[in-house]
């Protein structure tokens, strides 16, 4: 009969499955019963095609890998280049915007058209772009590609178009703004340096104009050569030779000295007047040493030489530290007058630049600020304090302050809960801040009014815990929360600690939170897990600690105590096993370091700790060490606070714990959960044992896994689970298909010896539950084939892990007429068991009462791993899980109000008045995703999602008030199903290229809202909601607003006449198409960029704005009237004197005759 019925459901499983009213497929256990049929229900779906579109929104954190700078003093934005070739764009908190190359190529300089709305960048394949900043989302306007010399340096006048650009040859070309064309005019390094220097000079490092006068054009070569070059005459006004090599240039506002950084740490000061020697040589740091030399010092990479009215000039620069101290810090030093600061970093500098109040360079510059660009973080000092404090940074910079090892983004929060962590989590704040605005504070930023309360939450390689504010599309830190604090520090010298020494035993590998009870749950790498109530109030709390012993083998389960029950449910009715530890946990000391057994990895702390208010630890669940071999990874973990339990399972078997209580109720291979429903025959383990894969948790290095990745398909083959999908894949015979070949699941266990916590974690322990062993797969894969049949054969076990769990609100048996509370537990196999329990209601009860759970009735069948449950009632609504409303238990004592456990209970039966009993379950596989109605299990819908690759994530998501599933594939596709149909909605392909950090950290969430570390060191959110695109227009800053350009100062006339009139400068003249010619267009080749509608209006109307262009247009035209008026007076004045003439001449004549001419 059993043969019979797995045939049948066989056929009806090739049967199509387009509406609810007939099912597609049966149950792979159980007996029919008279319990609702599809055809009751009848589900109108909303979602089509048209609601959803893919882009991203917003990147958040640190710019990974940064290489530029540059700053509008007047819009107050701030950019930064990256090795990527990506571009930042800040301004004040909230204008935050991101673009990208599409070359990738590393950005080597930034310059902002100042005040024009406008930014060139130089990358290092040699293209300059202009992008357009007049829009939310920047484009490119124009790009220019050379092709036989390599971009070194670049330098925009302020209120220029024309941009000189030097190179590696060591000659200067101009490019015009405006069209993006070469000029004919070109500075050949060979005119710019004597004829009788027999040495190339060095590629340009620097470019300036004088700001004496703009004629002039100051030429810094890295040979430590420099020169002025003169624009009009096309000669060099003096040249200077220095024996060390130039890194910068910075001139004096009066245009009369300018300072030079050199490669042996000094820096020289020059006069125009004399330009043989230099005016003054410094060694900032370098000593004089007793044989009266100086000790060597390193390069001054860059200098800052910047006036002020009220006070010395200010010298900042970065490097300049003498060799004789390794180790050294990098430093920023920054000398005013005879004081000399140094300011040590954390990271190398990459950029430094001085902000000023003035825009132009021949104004007292009045410096106020120094931004400093380091390799991982971004700092702003003061410079209006004598102590130079730094400004609080604004932006959420310090994402990677530890590495990134797991997110979690919750879109749908109760508005209470951001107030109360940004209220507690203030008290915590560092202090010693500049007391002044942030500087940067450029743009503008509105709430929009699509906004809701969002928290992500960042798990970290520390064991630190952050909490995001994730609204309105910006990031800000609400809370931390450090979970090493739980644990004694391990101490090199002991025994179990010396393995741990130089890891990181406290890295979290996943986060559960319920937002309503403000229950939160973490999981460690060291196989331990912590469970955290929230307290508006500090206290003394003593933490109890839960040991278990689970290492489970398929041929030999081992039990969690000797004295305990046998590791099969309990009759109903009976009471839950004891723990093997219970508090106070105390592990073997003494357990030789040759053999550990029974203890767990960590020390938790046994003494009464203060915790401060905010998440405060309750309970801690270790698992043991076991014949010498650190315990398995969890895989997964689900919490329910309704229900007050905890369960989480790994490579060995299933764990619940009851929190309330602190007993474990169940511990057990995953084996014995199916009891005589087991769907596979097991293959005896061989007793080699293999050592874990070596899949980093905290390894967030910039290692593309893309191609392994893509090579490394599921090993749960459609062979192995694909029970039930049509009747050719039945065993011949009927005879139970037992897993082999290459393809079958390896469940490996760890060698003797060290655990590799950091550098070792096997596939299925990552959050997102990749297929078992995956990353183990292709190493194996070199020398699988020397191996024998037979010793392969045997060597892979059939050992599942628990890939995902869920409570809730379920029918355990077909005959169940009412729902009860259940477990659902999904294993790497493709199996799904759900586990009735029985749990007291009364508050008295369930502290005194113990939980029973009942054997499992229900085993249903999927092709690979399960990653994801989902709810549904039978009108089509998602179920929330239930929850307890949360209260403080360190509150003072109300006697008028006792504290008493609310629950809010989401049955499935208060819904369905009309419907009947039952409800809609979701399970999604990395392969496919079925739908079955409870309790009869019929399976309504399948669908296969993809058969080459395999899916990495999947959720049951809320979008557009309606309900779909949503998932990510290790080939980068991301797609939507509707519910409960599983229609497909939306395939797209995001990320052709994925790695292993992209798919450690994706995850999905309500709103159509989606996000991934796209880097070490940024959050990347997208949408895939066609309502949240149309609206990011609304939520996004702008980055350009009309400000009015400073007024040049009055220089007077003595100054400006014995100074040169440095107005006077026409480029146009000199470097326009009339007079200089057209630019080599085999030298550089001019790209039209795709800058859209807003783009193309800016274009065509010319990046100078129309304030600016209406401005230049009243001076070019009141020059004119001038210059008018000038030659109206001098034809007067040349009319009087010939008048003048012409009567002298009359007078004389007047009188003569004819004769005498």
């Amino acid at each position: 009969m059993k043969k019979f019925r797995k045939v049948l459901d066989g056929l009806t499983t090739s049967s199509p499955g387009g509406t609810i009213g007939s099912p597609s497929c049966g149950s792979a256990a159980g007996t029919p019963t008279s319990a609702p049929t599809p055809k009751d229900i009848d589900i109108q779906e909303t979602l089509v095609a048209e609601n959803f579109q893919l882009c991203k929104t917003v990147r958040h954190g640190f710019p990974y890998q940064p290489t530029a700078l540059a700053f509008d003093p007047v819009q107050k934005i701030l950019a930064i280049g990256s090795r990527t070739g990506g571009v930042r764009i800040l301004g004040r908190p909230g204008v935050d915007c991101y673009c990208q190359h599409e070359s990738g190529a590393a950005v080597l300089q930034l310059q902002f058209l100042i005040n024009e709305g406008a930014l060139v960048s130089a990358c290092a394949d040699d293209t300059l772009h202009l992008w357009n900043l007049r829009q939310r989302r920047p484009a490119v306007l124009h790009s220019l590609k050379f092709n036989r010399e390599r971009i070194t340096f670049c330098h925009l006048p302020f209120q220029s178009k024309w941009l000189y650009v030097g190179t590696e040859r060591g000659n200067t070309h101009i490019v015009n703004i405006e069209s993006f064309v070469l000029s004919g005019y070109v500075i050949m390094w060979n005119k710019a340096i004597e004829l009788s220097t027999k040495t190339h000079p060095g590629p340009v490092v620097h470019l300036s104009d004088s700001p004496k006068d703009e004629g002039k054009l100051l030429i810094g070569f890295e040979s430590g050569t420099v020169v002025q070059w003169d624009l009009r005459g096309k000669k060099a006004d003096f040249r200077i030779y220095y024996d060390e090599a130039i890194h910068s240039v910075s001139w004096h506002h009066e245009g009369k000295q300018f300072m030079c950084s050199h490669s042996d740490g000094s820096l020289t000061l020059w006069n125009l007047r004399n330009t043989t020697k230099p005016f003054q040589v410094t060694f900032p740091h370098g000593k004089i040493q007793k044989d009266g030399r100086k000790e060597s010092c390193k390069p001054i990479l860059k200098v800052e030489y910047k006036t002020s009215r009220n006070s010395e000039p200010f010298v900042v620069f970065s490097g300049g530290l003498s060799y004789d101290k390794a180790g050294r810090r990098p430093t920023l030093t920054i000398m005013h007058g005879k004081a000399i600061t140094v300011l040590e970093m954390d990271y190398p500098i990459v950029e430094f630049m001085v902000l000023c109040d003035t825009p132009y360079n021949n104004e007292v510059q009045e410096p106020y600020a120094v931004v400093v660009l380091l390799e991982k973080d971004l700092i702003v000092v003061d410079l209006t304090q004598s102590n130079f404090p730094v400004f609080e940074n604004p932006y959420p910079m310090d994402v990677h302050e530890s590495p990134v090892t797991c997110t979690a983004y919750f879109a749908d929060c109760p508005p209470d809960i951001i107030p109360i962590l940004y209220s507690i989590g203030a008290k915590h704040k560092k202090t010693g801040y500049s007391q002044k605005e942030w500087p940067i504070s450029g743009g503008t930023w509105t709430l929009g009014s699509h906004t809701y309360p969002e928290i992500i939450i960042t798990g970290h390689a520390d064991g630190s815990i952050k909490f995001w504010d994730a609204s309105a599309i910006t990031l800000q830190m609400l809370y931390k929360l450090k979970t090493s604090k739980v644990f004694e520090k391990p101490k090199p010298g002991e025994g179990r600690a010396a393995d741990l020494v130089e890891e990181d035993p406290f890295a979290v590998q996943m986060v559960s939170w319920c937002p309503q009870s403000r229950i939160f749950c973490v999981v460690g790498i060291s196989a331990h897990i912590i469970l955290y109530r929230f307290s508006k109030y500090d206290a003394n709390t003593q933490i109890v600690s839960l040991d278990v012993r689970l290492q489970c083998e398929s041929d030999d389960v081992i039990t969690p105590s000797e004295n305990e029950n046998n590791p099969c449910f309990p009759e109903p009715g009976s009471h839950s096993p004891q723990p093997h530890h219970q508090y106070p946990a105390s592990p073997s000391s003494g357990t030789p370091e040759g053999n550990k057994d029974s203890i767990p990895c960590l020390k938790v702390k046994d003494r009464v700790v203060r915790v401060p208010p905010g998440y405060q630890a309750e309970l801690v669940i270790q698992l043991l060490w076991v014949d010498g071999e650190p315990p398995q990874q969890i895989t997964t973990l689900d919490i329910n606070s309704a229900y007050g339990l905890l369960a989480f399972g790994n490579c060995s078997g299933l764990v619940v714990v009851d929190y309330l209580q602190k007993t474990i109720l169940l511990c057990m291979s995953t084996l014995d959960l199916y009891g005589a429903a087991d769907p596979y025959q097991r293959l005896t383990r061989s007793p080699r044992r293999n050592r874990q894969s070596t899949s980093g948790l905290t390894e967030l290095s910039d290692n593309q896994q893309s191609i392994d990745m893509e090579r490394s398909k599921s090993p749960t083959s459609d062979h192995v689970n694909g029970h039930c999908t049509s009747p050719t894949s039945q065993p011949s015979a009927g005879k139970p298909r037992v897993p082999m070949g290459p393809e079958g699941p390896r469940l490996t266990r760890r060698g003797p010896g060290r655990p590799p916590f950091r550098k070792a974690q096997s596939a299925a322990c990552m959050e997102i539950s990749l297929p078992v062993s995956h990353t183990e797969e292709s190493r194996e894969n070199s020398f699988s084939r020397s191996r024998s049949s037979s010793v392969s054969s045997i060597d892979r076990d059939t050992k599942e892990a628990i890939t995902t769990l869920q409570f809730g609100e379920s029918y355990g048996r077909k005959t169940d007429a009412l729902p009860t509370p259940c477990l659902w537990v999904g294993t790497s196999l493709g199996v799904v068991v759900v586990i009735p329990m029985s749990i007291p209601t009364e508050q008295e009860e369930r502290m005194e009462e113990p939980v029973t759970i009942g054997p499992s009735g229900v085993v249903l069948l999927l092709k690979g791993s399960v990653l994801r449950f989902g709810f549904l009632d039978c009108m089509g609504g998602l179920i929330q899980s239930p929850h307890e409303v949360w209260r403080d238990l360190n509150a003072p004592e109300d006697p008028d109000r006792p504290r008493r456990r609310k629950l809010i209970n989401f049955s499935p039966s208060s819904s369905q008045d009309t419907c009947g009993e039952g409800h809609l379950a979701v399970v999604c596989s990395e392969r496919q995703a079925k739908v079955f109605l409870m309790p009869s299990q019929s399976c309504l819908f399948v669908h296969n999602i993809t058969e080459s690759s395999f899916v990495l994530r999947a959720d049951v998501v809320s979008v557009c008030n309606s309900v779909c599933l949503a998932c990510f594939c290790a080939n980068g596709h991301i797609m939507t199903l509707s519910l409960p149909s599983l229609r497909p909605l939306v395939n797209v392909n995001y990320l052709p290229l994925t790695d292993m950090r992209i798919a450690r950290t994706f995850c999905f969430t309500n709103g159509g809202q989606a996000l991934y570390l796209s880097s070490p060191t940024e959050i990347q959110r997208i949408t895939y909601s066609q309502e949240m695109c149309d609206n990011l227009q609304e939520m996004l800053g702008e980055l350009f607003t009309p400000i009015e350009t400073p007024e040049a100062q009055n220089r007077g006339f003595l100054k400006g006449f014995f100074g040169g009139n440095a107005h006077t400068f026409d480029r146009e003249e000199l470097f326009g198409e009339a007079a200089a010619g057209k630019g080599s267009r085999s030298l550089a080749q001019h790209i039209p960029g795709q800058g859209g509608m807003e783009g193309m209006k800016v274009a065509a109307s010319g990046v100078v704005g129309d304030l600016a262009r209406a401005r230049i247009a009243l001076d070019e035209r009141g020059q004119r009237l001038g210059e008018l008026e000038d030659r109206t007076a001098l034809m007067m004045t040349s009319a009087d004197t010939f008048s003048k003439h012409a009567h002298e001449l009359m007078l004389k004549c007047k009188d003569k005759k004819w004769y005498q001419f």
